[in-house]
C-alpha cells in the first residue's frame, strides 16, 4: 500500500468517525456526498427536475438563497444553520449546520467543499433561550391583553404564522371570547399574525370554540392538529375558525391551554399557514414551554386585576348619583386609570341641605391600592355626615377642620386633598358659593359670557388634611349666576409626569373656554375634558354644577365612554360600573 493510499484511508476513517457529512458541489451545480453516514443520509435528495434549494424549508429559502449568492459572488466561506427536508417524510424538516468554502482549480473554475452537521438540538436550545428571553417583559404587563400580545409576538414568525389567544372567563369554558376584553372582535392586541395573512374575522357575541378546543380546555392537555393535502376539515372546529384556516391555507394548528393554579385561564391557538410545514411534536413541546412561562406572570396580573376590580366596585359604590336640585344641572364623571396595578382614592359627592342649599365635595386620598379606596369611603362618609349635621350655615373651612381632626384621631391618616363647598340659593336665581380648599387643584368658575377663572383668590390653597394637628383653614367666596358653571375635579385631569402644573392649569382653562363657545351640554362638556391618550395614568373625577332656569335643568342623552360614570340632575346620564 502506497503512502498516498494510506493517507486517503486515514482521511476516510477520520470523516467516517465524525457525525457529519462531507460534500462537494461542482461548477455546474452537481452535489456529491464524499462520505457516507452522518445527517446527509436522512436528507431528501433532489432529482433531475428539482434543485437543492427545493430541499430547504420554505421559510428559509429567501435568506438562504441570498446568503448563498453572496458567498458565491465574494468567494467567501458559508456558515449557516438551515432547515432541510427529510427523505421519505413529506413536510418534515431538520436543522442542519452547513459550512462550506470555495476551491478554485487550475482553470479558475470554482467548486465548493463543505460539511453538513445535525444542528437540531443546538437550534432548539438556542431558540428556547431566545423566546424565553422575549418573554421576560410579560411580568411587567399591565393587563392580560398585554401579556398575551407579548407572548404572541415572541412566537410569530419564528415558530408559527398566526397566534390567537382566547381568554376563558370563570365558569364559561364552552363559550369564550378573545382575550382581554368584553367585545368579541379580535384585534391586534390579542393576536399575532404574519404579514400577508387574512385578518381574523369579527366574532359574534355568542361565538363558541369548537369541540376540539373545548376538549383541550377541559383536559388541560395540548393538542396538535395536522391537516392533510385535502385541506382543513370542518369537523371539530368552529365555523369561523375553519373558514379562516382555509383562507390562510393552514397546514396545522397547535392548541395549548394556559393553566394558572389548576384552572384553564386561556387557550392559545397557534397555526402554520400558506403551505408551511405544520408543527411537529418538538415544536409543540417548545410552544408549551413558552406558554408555561406565562403562568407566574398571569397569576400576578390576575391578582392585581382582582384587587383593582374590588377596589373600583368599592370606590364607585360611594359615587352616588347627584341629587335633583331645582335650578341646577349637575353632571359628574368618574374615569378610572387603565392600569391593573393602580386603584385610586378619588371621590365626589353632593347632598342637599336644609333651606334648599347644597353641599358639594371632591377629594383624593394618597395611594393606589385597596387601602386607599377603603379609606376614601370612610372619609367621604364622615364628611357627608358632618356637612349634613352642620347645616348650610356652617363654614366649609370649619367643616374641613372638623374632618381633619376626626380622621387623624380615628383612622390611619394618609395625605388627603379635598374641596368642600356649600351653595346657597339667591333671590335672583343665582347661587352664592362658599368653599374651602385643602391642598386640592382649584375649582374652575366658568361664566357664560366671560373667560373662565380659578377660585383661589390668587392665594395658595390651605395644606392638605392629615399634615398638622391644629390648623386654621380659610373659606373663599364666589357667585354663580344663571348660565355659569362651577367645576371641581381631581388632579388626574391636570397632572402628568414631567409637566408643569401651572401650564396644565392654563391649558385646561383655555380648553374649557373653547368648549364653552361650542355651547355644549354640561355632560358633553365635562366628557370632552378626558385626556386624548388611551390609557390615563391616574383616575379622574369631575363634578360640575350649572345654574339654570327650571325648564333647562334636565340633561340630554349623548354617547359616552363605557368606562366612565356620568350622572345629571333629575336622571342618570349614564351608569356604567365597568373597569378600564
Amino acid at each position: 500500500m502506497g503512502e498516498d493510499e494510506r493517507l486517503l484511508r486515514r482521511y476516510q476513517a477520520l470523516l467516517d468517525a465524525v457525525p457529519q457529512s462531507v460534500w462537494v458541489m461542482s461548477p455546474d451545480g452537481l452535489v456529491t456526498v464524499l462520505t457516507g453516514g452522518g445527517v446527509a443520509e436522512k436528507l431528501w435528495q433532489p432529482n433531475g427536475s428539482t434543485s437543492w434549494m427545493d430541499a430547504v424549508h420554505p421559510k428559509d429559502r429567501g435568506w438562504f438563497e441570498r446568503a448563498w449568492r453572496r458567498a458565491n459572488r465574494q468567494s467567501s466561506p458559508l456558515d449557516v444553520i438551515v432547515r432541510v427536508r427529510l427523505d421519505g417524510i413529506p413536510g418534515r424538516f431538520r436543522f442542519i449546520k452547513i459550512v462550506a468554502a470555495p476551491v478554485v482549480d487550475h482553470d479558475g473554475e470554482v467548486e465548493w467543499v463543505g460539511t453538513a452537521t445535525d444542528a437540531e438540538e443546538h437550534w432548539r436550545t438556542r431558540m428556547r433561550e431566545k423566546l424565553l428571553a422575549r418573554m421576560a417583559s410579560v411580568p411587567a404587563a399591565h393587563d392580560l391583553s398585554e401579556a398575551f400580545l407579548t407572548t404572541a409576538a415572541a412566537v410569530v414568525p419564528e415558530l408559527a404564522d398566526a397566534v390567537a389567544v382566547f381568554r376563558i372567563p370563570d365558569g364559561a369554558e364552552t363559550g369564550v371570547h378573545p382575550a382581554g376584553g368584553v367585545t368579541p372582535t379580535a384585534s391586534p392586541e390579542r393576536v399575532g399574525i404574519a404579514p400577508g395573512l387574512p385578518p381574523l374575522p369579527a366574532l359574534d357575541a355568542d361565538f363558541l370554540l369548537g369541540p376540539v378546543a373545548r376538549q383541550v380546555i377541559d383536559s388541560q392537555q395540548a393538542r396538535l392538529l395536522v391537516f392533510s393535502a385535502k385541506g382543513v376539515p370542518a369537523d371539530g372546529l368552529s365555523d369561523a375558525s375553519a373558514r379562516w384556516l382555509k383562507a390562510a391555507r393552514a397546514t396545522g394548528v397547535a392548541l395549548i391551554p394556559v393553566v394558572v393554579d389548576g384552572r384553564t385561564v386561556a387557550l392559545a391557538s397557534i397555526a402554520t399557514c400558506r403551505g408551511n410545514p405544520p408543527p411537529d411534536a418538538a415544536d409543540l413541546s417548545l410552544l408549551q414551554d413558552i406558554f408555561q412561562q406565562m403562568s407566574g406572570p398571569l397569576r400576578r396580573t390576575m391578582e392585581l386585576q382582582s384587587i383593582r376590580s374590588k377596589a373600583l366596585a368599592l370606590q364607585q359604590s360611594f359615587l352616588a348619583a347627584p341629587p335633583s336640585v331645582e335650578g341646577l344641572t349637575i353632571a359628574a364623571l368618574y374615569h378610572p386609570a387603565d392600569s391593573a396595578a393602580k386603584v385610586g382614592g378619588d371621590w365626589y359627592d353632593a347632598i342637599q341641605l336644609s333651606g334648599g342649599s347644597l353641599a358639594v365635595s371632591i377629594g383624593d386620598i394618597a395611594g393606589h391600592d385597596l387601602d386607599a379606596a377603603t379609606a376614601m369611603g370612610r372619609v367621604n362618609s364622615i364628611l357627608r355626615g358632618l356637612a349634613y349635621d352642620s347645616g348650610p350655615a356652617a363654614s366649609p373651612a370649619v367643616t374641613l377642620r372638623r374632618l381633619d381632626r376626626i380622621v387623624q384621631a380615628l383612622d390611619s391618616p394618609s395625605i388627603i386633598t379635598a374641596v368642600h363647598a356649600v351653595l346657597h340659593r339667591q333671590t335672583d336665581g343665582g347661587w352664592h358659593i362658599a368653599l374651602s380648599n385643602a391642598g386640592h387643584p382649584p375649582p374652575l368658575l366658568i361664566p357664560r359670557d366671560a373667560p373662565s377663572r380659578y377660585v383661589h383668590n390668587l392665594t395658595p390653597p390651605d395644606p392638605p388634611l392629615c399634615v398638622a394637628d391644629t390648623l386654621l383653614r380659610t373659606t373663599q367666596h364666589a357667585d354663580l349666576r344663571e348660565g355659569d358653571t362651577l367645576m371641581l375635579y381631581t388632579d388626574g385631569l391636570v397632572e402628568t409626569p414631567d409637566t408643569d402644573i401651572d401650564d396644565n392649569l392654563r391649558r385646561l382653562r383655555e380648553h374649557i373656554d373653547a368648549l364653552v363657545r361650542q355651547d355644549l351640554p354640561l355632560p358633553a362638556l365635562i366628557r370632552s375634558l378626558l385626556p386624548s391618550v388611551q390609557h390615563p395614568r391616574d383616575d379622574i373625577a369631575v363634578i360640575a354644577l350649572q345654574a339654570r332656569l327650571d325648564s333647562d335643568s334636565a340633561g340630554e342623552d349623548i354617547p359616552v365612554p363605557t368606562d366612565s360614570t356620568f350622572t345629571t340632575q333629575n336622571k342618570p346620564y349614564l351608569t356604567e360600573r365597568g373597569t378600564a
